[in-house]
C-alpha cells in the first residue's frame, strides 16, 4: 500500500495524485502546494514524511471570531500588530522548527514567529489586517500543526507537566524486575527441572517483557539516533540506541533457535538505568533552575505617584513591587513596565522592543498601554491595571533581535566533541569486540554493548549550562543581572575596559550644584523643573531633585530629548532649551571647570547650573584594582574640566575622552575592537546604547532608575560598581570550573572504555555508570561554584 508524501500515513480511503507524488487527503496536498510555492521543499529533504495529517474540523475554532477571547488569547494587541503564543504539541523535530519560524514566507501577515522548542510553543506576530488569530490557527493546523488552544490554561501559570518519562520509567523498571526474576533458574544453574519443564516458557516470557522496553521505554534512543543518521548528524544517542538494537537482536536469535537466554536482562536493565539517569537529571536541572524572573533581583525602579494631603511626592521603588491600581511616572526613553491605563493626555509610544516596528504609536488619555513599550514625548502618567511580569521583560530582551552574533566558544567545543565522539566510540567498541572475538566469542558482545553506553558526552554537554547558569543566580542574587549565560563566559574574555564619565563612576544623588546667570523668576523654575522631570540623564535627575517641590507643575504642549545636546520644551507661548553650551547658545564657549547644565529661554541665554561632581565611593581603588590586568579608557561628553581631578585621583596611563557624543563613542569602541581588544563598555545606558550593543560585553548602571535597554548584556546595581573586578574575576573562576569539569569528564570515559575493553564490565553496570559520571559532574560544578558565591557574597 501506498504512503502520503507529507504525513507518512497509508492512503486507505483517498490517494490523491500531485506532482508524481501521492497524498493521503486534500489537507496533506495543501500543504505541499504551499510549501512548494513558497520555496520550501527543503522541508522534505530534512525529513522524510515529517507532516501530520491535517484532517481537523475548521468549526472548532469558531469561538477565535469573538473579539473578547481573541484578547484573552493576545500578549500584545496595538493598532494592527499582534502578538500570541500558541501552543503546539506536535512539534518534535527540527524540521518543526524550520518551517515554523518561516511562517511569513508561507503568508505574507505573518511578520515573525519564534519557537520555544521544550515548551512545544510558537510566538507569532502577525497583522491583523492581512489575517486574523483565526485565520493563523486554521494556517497552522493546514500544515500539520494545530495549536492547542485552552482558555482556562492560558490563565494559569503552571503548564501541563509532562510525565511520559515517569510512564516509561515504570514500563522498563516493572519489565527489568521481572526479567531479572526470570533469570534467576539460569543464573543458578537449576538443571533438571528447570530445562525439562519451563526452560522455553521462562525465556518466552522474558522476551514478551522486552519489547515495551525497545518498542516503548527506550525508543526514543533509537527515534533519535535514525533521526540524525538521517539528516547527517551523528549526535550521542547513535552509541546508545546501537547498544540497544545489538542486544535485542543477539537475545532474539539466542530464543528462537534455543541457542540460550540472550541478553535481555542486561537490555531491559540498561534501558531502566538510562532513564532513571534522565531522570534524575531532569529533576536536578529543575532544581537548579536558571529562569530568571523579578524575584532575581532585576536592578531596576520605577517612580510611584504618591498623592496626599501634603501634595504629591515621588518614590523610587523596584518594578516587582509595583501593584495593580498604582499611579506611576514614566519619563522620555524609559520602558513600559507593567500593562497600565493613559492618565496624562497623550503619549506616543515605541513598541519596536515587542513587535520590531520602530513606527510611534499615539495614544489618548484613558487609552490602554502594553508593557514594553518606551515612552517617546516627555513624562507620563500611567495607572497601573497589572502586576509586573518581568518574564515577559527578559523573555524581550532575550529576543533573537538583540542578541550579539557570536558563538560561544564552550558550546563550539562541546559541538566539536560531540560529533567526532561518536566515530571514536563506534571504532573503539568494533575494533574491541573484533578482537575479543579471537580471545572469547562470547565476550565480544558484552564489551561492544558496554563500550557504546559507558562512553557518553552527557557530562561535557551539562557542564557549561550548570556551571554558567548558577553563575547567573549568584550574581541575580548581588545585583547583577545578565541577559544570558554566554555573557559570563565573554566577560571573562576581556582585557579592555571602558567606563562612561557622568552616571556611571559618578552619582546622581549627592552633587553640588550652583547657579550662574541672570536671576530665573518662579514660573521659569517651574518650566525648568517640569521639563528635566521627563529626563533620565544623570544630570537632568541631580538637578530636578534640587529644584523639585511639592506644587503642581506646568504641563508641557511639547517635549523632546536629543541624545548628546539637551532637552527642548514649550508650555504656552514659552520655549526652554536645558543642555550643552551649543544647544543653548551660550554667549561664551564654556570653559569651566565643572560639568554645566545651560538654560535658554524663550531663545535668551540665561545661565547655567554648574555641577561638582562627587564620584562613587570605591571607585578610585576599583581603577587601582583593574589597571593591573585591564587597559582601561574613560570617555564623556562633558568638557574636560574635570580632567585633573580625575588624573588625581586615578591611576596612572588611563586614556581619558572628553566630549564625545553617542555617535563618538559607538566609533571610539569600534576603533579599539579593531585592534583585536576584547572590549566591556559601562555606562548608564542613555547616550551609550550604541556603544553598549557595539561591545563585547556592555553593561548598564542603574541606580533607582528604568534605565532597562535591550542594547545592554547586563544591568549592575550602582552599589555593585565598586565590585567590578571581583564580578571580572568570579567569571574567569566559572569558566576554569568548565575546564575542570571538562578534564573530569575526559577522564572518566578514558578509564570506563578501558576496563569495557577487558571484558570486565557489564552493560547494566556501563548503564549505571553513565547517568553517575553526567550526575556527578552536575555535583561537582554546583558545590564548587556555590562555595565560590557564598565566599564572594560574604
Amino acid at each position: 500500500m501506498d504512503n502520503c508524501f507529507h504525513c507518512g500515513d497509508p492512503c486507505v480511503e483517498h490517494r490523491i495524485p500531485y506532482d508524481e507524488k501521492l497524498f493521503c487527503c486534500n489537507g496533506c496536498k495543501l500543504v505541499y502546494e504551499i510549501l512548494s510555492d513558497n520555496d520550501l521543499g527543503n522541508y522534505y529533504d530534512i525529513q522524510r514524511t515529517p507532516g501530520i495529517s491535517p484532517q481537523f474540523s475548521k468549526d472548532k475554532y469558531n469561538f477565535l471570531d469573538n473579539e473578547e477571547i481573541v484578547n484573552q488569547l493576545l500578549e500584545f494587541n496595538e493598532q494592527d500588530v499582534k502578538v500570541v503564543q500558541l501552543s503546539i504539541p506536535s512539534i518534535h523535530c527540527s524540521s518543526c522548527i524550520w518551517v515554523l519560524e518561516n511562517l511569513q514566507r508561507i503568508h505574507p501577515g505573518v511578520k515573525t514567529s519564534q519557537v520555544d522548542f521544550p515548551k512545544k510553543t510558537v510566538r507569532a506576530t502577525f497583522n491583523s489586517t492581512e489575517i486574523s488569530l483565526k485565520e493563523l490557527v486554521l494556517l497552522l493546523g493546514s500544515i500539520g500543526y494545530e495549536p492547542y488552544i485552552s482558555l482556562e490554561d492560558y490563565n494559569k501559570k503552571d503548564q501541563k507537566k509532562d510525565y511520559s518519562l515517569i510512564y516509561k520509567l515504570g514500563v522498563a523498571g516493572f519489565a527489568f524486575g521481572n526479567v531479572m526474576f526470570l533469570s534467576f533458574p539460569e543464573y543458578f544453574e537449576v538443571e533438571e527441572f528447570w530445562l525439562d519443564q519451563f526452560k522455553g516458557l521462562f525465556r518466552w516470557m522474558m522476551f514478551a517483557f522486552s519489547l515495551p522496553v525497545v518498542f516503548y521505554a527506550g525508543f526514543d534512543y533509537i527515534k533519535s539516533a535514525y533521526k540524525g543518521i538521517k539528516s547527517g548528524i551523528l549526535n550521542i544517542d547513535i552509541p546508545i540506541a546501537l547498544g540497544i538494537v545489538v542486544l535485542f537482536i543477539r537475545s532474539t536469535i539466542e530464543i528462537i533457535f534455543d541457542l540460550g537466554t540472550g541478553f535481555l536482562d542486561s537490555l531491559t536493565g540498561l534501558v531502566f538505568f538510562l532513564l532513571l539517569g534522565k531522570f534524575f537529571q531532569q529533576r536536578t536541572y529543575s532544581y537548579l533552575s536558571f529562569d530568571r524572573d523579578f524575584k532575581s533581583y532585576f536592578p531596576i525602579g520605577v517612580t510611584k505617584i504618591i498623592r496626599n494631603k501634603n501634595g504629591l511626592t515621588e518614590e523610587q521603588i523596584p518594578i516587582y513591587q509595583v501593584k495593580k491600581g498604582d499611579q506611576l511616572l514614566i519619563r522620555n526613553e524609559e520602558i513600559l513596565p507593567v500593562d497600565a491605563m493613559l492618565l496624562s493626555d497623550r503619549a506616543s509610544m515605541d513598541y519596536s522592543f515587542v513587535t520590531g516596528e520602530s513606527d510611534p504609536v499615539y495614544k489618548q488619555l484613558g487609552q490602554l498601554l502594553y508593557a514594553g513599550g518606551r515612552q517617546k514625548s516627555g513624562v507620563i502618567e500611567v495607572e497601573a491595571v497589572k502586576t509586573v511580569e518581568q518574564s515577559y521583560l527578559t523573555s524581550l530582551w532575550s529576543n533573537d533581535v538583540f542578541k550579539k552574533r557570536r558563538h560561544s566558544g564552550f558550546q563550539s567545543l562541546v559541538d566539536r566533541i560531540s560529533k567526532k565522539f561518536t566515530i571514536t566510540i563506534i571504532t573503539i567498541a568494533v575494533l574491541g569486540a573484533g578482537i575479543w572475538l579471537f580471545i572469547h566469542p562470547a565476550t565480544a558482545i558484552n564489551v561492544f554493548t558496554a563500550v557504546l553506553i559507558v562512553a557518553c558526552p552527557c557530562a561535557i554537554a551539562l557542564s557549561t549550562p550548570f556551571t554558567m547558569g548558577n553563575m547567573l543566580r549568584i550574581f541575580g542574587r548581588s545585583g547583577f543581572y545578565l541577559k544570558e549565560a554566554a555573557v559570563i563566559e565573554r566577560m571573562a574574555q576581556i582585557d579592555t575596559i571602558v567606563f562612561d564619565k557622568t552616571g556611571t563612576i559618578t552619582t546622581n544623588t549627592s552633587s553640588h550644584i550652583e547657579y550662574e546667570g541672570e536671576p530665573l523668576k518662579e514660573n521659569q523654575l517651574d518650566l525648568i523643573t517640569s521639563t528635566l522631570r521627563g529626563s533620565n540623564h544623570p544630570l537632568s535627575r541631580s538637578l530636578y531633585q534640587e529644584l523639585k517641590k511639592n506644587d503642581i507643575l506646568p504641563a508641557l504642549d511639547e517635549f523632546s530629548e536629543i541624545a548628546g545636546k539637551g532637552l527642548l520644551s514649550r508650555s504656552q507661548q514659552d520655549v526652554l532649551k536645558v543642555g550643552s553650551s551649543s544647544f543653548t547658545k551660550a554667549v561664551e564657549k564654556s570653559d569651566s571647570t565643572n560639568t554645566a547644565v545651560h538654560v535658554n529661554y524663550n531663545n535668551k541665554y540665561k545661565g547655567k547650573f554648574t555641577f561638582k561632581n562627587k564620584y562613587r565611593a570605591g571607585v578610585a581603588a576599583l581603577f587601582d584594582r583593574l589597571s593591573g590586568d585591564f587597559k582601561l579608557h574613560l570617555i564623556s561628553g562633558d568638557n574636560d574640566g574635570e580632567r585633573e581631578k580625575l588624573e588625581a585621583i586615578l591611576p596612572e596611563g588611563i586614556r581619558m575622552q572628553f566630549q564625545h557624543q553617542p555617535a563618538d563613542k559607538l566609533e571610539y569602541i569600534k576603533e579599539l575592537q579593531s585592534r583585536g581588544h576584547k572590549v566591556m563598555m559601562i555606562g548608564d545606558g542613555l547616550n551609550d546604547a550604541g556603544a553598549l550593543a557595539q561591545s563585547d560585553v556592555g553593561i548598564s548602571i542603574a541606580e533607582n532608575v528604568n534605565v532597562f535597554t535591550p542594547a545592554s548584556d547586563g544591568i549592575m546595581d550602582a552599589t555593585m560598581l565598586s565590585r567590578m573586578d571581583e564580578v571580572i574575576t568570579l567569571s574567569r573562576k566559572a569558566v576554569k570550573i568548565i575546564h575542570w569539569c571538562f578534564a573530569l569528564s575526559l577522564c572518566y570515559n578514558f578509564i570506563g572504555i578501558a576496563i569495557a575493553l577487558s571484558g570486565k564490565l557489564s552493560p547494566v553496570i556501563a548503564a549505571i555508570l553513565m547517568p553517575v559520571s553526567s550526575l556527578s559532574v552536575v555535583a561537582f560544578t554546583t558545590v564548587v561554584t556555590n562555595y565560590i558565591g557564598r565566599k564572594w557574597m560574604n
